[in-house]
């Protein structure tokens, strides 16, 4: 029998819940008006449809559509059940729930996400220990040490060493009762033309990769070359394969334990490599993050836009670091809104080889002083294989930078750089001026043609005049006691029966309740279809208080309908009855059609 969570538990839990404060965890939100926006995590956008409403305590996306209370957003975002979302918000906010509440009785026991995961984090904390625990794992224990981790960082990432044996992990995966069908869909295993498994990592340092819950779904491993093998035909990092939890084009490194310290101190670090994110970290900065690769995607740079609008990218400084960086610069200018800088690492270094040849306070203070805007940094990277002594040289450099210049949005800082090139180079800025006129038509016109292309079919819900009315007497219902004891004791009758259905449901529960809460209503409605309705007409923009030159015009639009339904209606029966000879029939149907005609005039 499923254990359910008390009512007053439920109530106490939400009461006690400020939505902005928790979504604002998952979402970066500005205010806006009395209510609070942000990039809705549920579908890509650019622009901002996502909209918490803290009087109310929902949230409502005008894109996508999804709506509801403080448990439906953890439910939808973290795909949980609805005992475990009132348990995480009384984890957040600190809440002590007073019973231990078992989350798994309200879902599918043991289901086959939860098994995978399981899987996952026995697997990290196994390469782990064999790490920090075996004489096996001395040789990777000392690597890491030499790269300057400690104990704590160690066991901060939680980082391993999977040994050179082909069936370490099936071999304890068996004992734990892992099905082949687990195993197989897991991505840890290879399976053989025969049917048996053998382990995808062995002699590798292992990196745990987890969602943005903290949930380990996947690994990458660095090969570790001793005398013993020195895997020439292995690849140097070998990654999990794309899987149902695993998808290389939406993690990033370090997401999970640095989400809240971006959103606190309002910008993120990019980094190239993990051991880069682990540098950073040692240093005291724990705002970095790391792509599975350099080619950031797009599902990346929407996450990371969702907390904060401030990106440093702090790649490596050599050439394929540089390019990389120039890459990452043109993606976030093209896919988002992300206010961009880069830090250049001198001497063609990584952070981490920074960090160990001049300390924390130098990589702090680097990455604090030394970030270029983005024209800046391609200003120094086009010069890059150029003559700029050569005429044709220097004409494709300022043509590519004049490209660039056009998109910068602040007239000084383009002011500024078409001073500092006509100085570089003695050229006219007069001259450079006309060149950024028509570089900047050609942008416009390439956008012009973007946005044509791209522009989103959205398919927009064009309500008739009688359903904008039935939504606005169920919000005056909603809102306003009188209004909802009249219709319910005159027996009025909506139009459409949703409208009715969620009445009745208003109706009942008050009687249980004495008033009305928008957030706990939502969790007394157990139709997902409902719920969404209530969400919709509860963001209706309504003057605060009804009259009854209102509720009179509503309920006179609704009943005008009603009563040329019941006309049509009877029309279609009058037809019928002729069809089959019923005159009788066909004569009392047109007495009743002219009735209803006469109360429609008169109405």
């Amino acid at each position: 029998m499923a254990q359910r969570i008390p009512q007053e538990v439920i109530d106490d839990v939400r009461e006690k819940t400020n939505i902005v404060e928790v979504i604002g965890q998952y979402v970066q939100l500005k205010k806006s008006g009395k209510n609070y926006s942000g990039l809705c995590p549920f579908h890509e956008e650019k622009t901002p449809s996502f909209s918490v409403a803290e009087d109310k305590q929902i949230f409502h996306c005008f894109g996508c559509g999804k709506g509801g209370n403080v448990f439906t957003f953890l439910q939808e975002i973290e795909g949980i059940s609805f005992p475990e979302s009132v348990q995480k918000v009384a984890e957040m906010e600190q809440i002590p729930l007073q019973l231990n509440i078992n989350p798994q009785t309200e879902v599918v026991e043991n289901s086959d996400q939860k098994k995978l995961i399981t899987l996952h984090e026995k697997a990290r904390d196994l390469y782990n220990h064999m790490l920090i625990n075996t004489a096996v794992g001395e040789a990777a224990l000392d690597y890491l040490q030499q790269r300057g981790l400690d104990d704590s960082i160690i066991e901060e990432f939680k980082l391993g060493f999977a040994p050179n044996q082909r069936d370490f992990l099936v071999q304890i995966s068996r004992r734990e009762g892992f099905s082949d069908d687990i195993m197989e869909r897991s991505g840890l295993f290879i399976r053989r033309e025969d049917g048996s498994f053998v382990d995808r990592f062995y002699q590798r340092v292992m990196f745990p990769l987890n969602d943005f819950r903290g949930k380990t779904i996947g690994f990458s491993g660095r090969l570790l070359k001793t005398a013993e093998y020195p895997g020439e035909d292995q690849p140097k990092y070998l990654n999990s394969p794309e899987t149902e939890l695993f998808n290389k084009r939406v993690v990033l490194f370090n997401f999970d334990k640095a989400r809240n310290e971006i959103r606190k101190q309002g910008e993120a670090i990019l980094f190239e490599g993990f051991m880069d994110v682990i540098a950073a970290w040692r240093a005291g900065i724990k705002t970095g993050l790391a792509s599975m690769g350099t080619s950031l995607t797009e599902q990346q740079m929407a996450a990371i836009e969702r907390i904060t609008n401030q990106v440093i990218i702090a790649y490596d400084g050599d050439s394929p670091g540089m390019a990389a960086t120039e890459r990452a610069i043109t993606s976030f200018s093209n896919h988002s809104r992300i206010n961009v800088s880069a830090v250049t690492i001198p001497e063609q270094l990584d952070p981490d080889e920074y960090l160990k040849k001049y300390g924390a306070e130098a990589l702090q203070n680097l990455f604090q002083h030394g970030r270029q805007t983005p024209f800046v940094f391609k200003m120094n990277y086009y010069k890059k294989d150029l003559n700029l002594d050569n005429e044709n040289d220097l004409l494709t450099y300022l043509n590519e930078l004049m490209q660039d210049l056009a998109k910068v949005q602040s007239p000084v800082e383009q002011d500024l750089y078409l001073s500092q090139l006509a100085d570089n180079f003695q050229l006219s800025k007069d001259s450079l001026k006309q060149q950024l006129q028509l570089a900047r038509n050609q942008v416009r016109n390439e956008r012009r043609q973007t946005n044509v292309q791209s522009a989103p079919q959205v398919a927009v819900q064009q309500l008739s005049q009688t359903e904008k009315a039935e939504r606005m007497l169920i919000y005056r219902s909603m809102n306003e006691p009188m209004v909802r004891e009249e219709l319910i004791a005159g027996g009025f009758q909506f139009v459409h029966d949703q409208y009715q259905e969620l009445l009745l449901y208003i109706d009942s529960y008050m009687i249980v309740h004495g008033n009305f809460i928008l957030a706990d209503f939502l969790n007394y409605l157990k139709d997902d279809g409902m719920k969404q309705l209530i969400v919709d007409i509860s963001i209706i923009p309504m003057s605060q208080d009804s009259n009854e030159r209102e509720i009179s015009d509503l309920k006179k639009v609704i009943a005008l309908t009603g009563l040329a339904e019941e006309i049509k209606k009877r029309q279609l029966e009058q037809l019928e009855a002729r069809k089959t000879g019923n005159q009788q029939k066909e004569l009392e149907l047109t007495v009743q059609i002219i009735e209803l005609t006469k109360r429609l005039k008169q109405a």
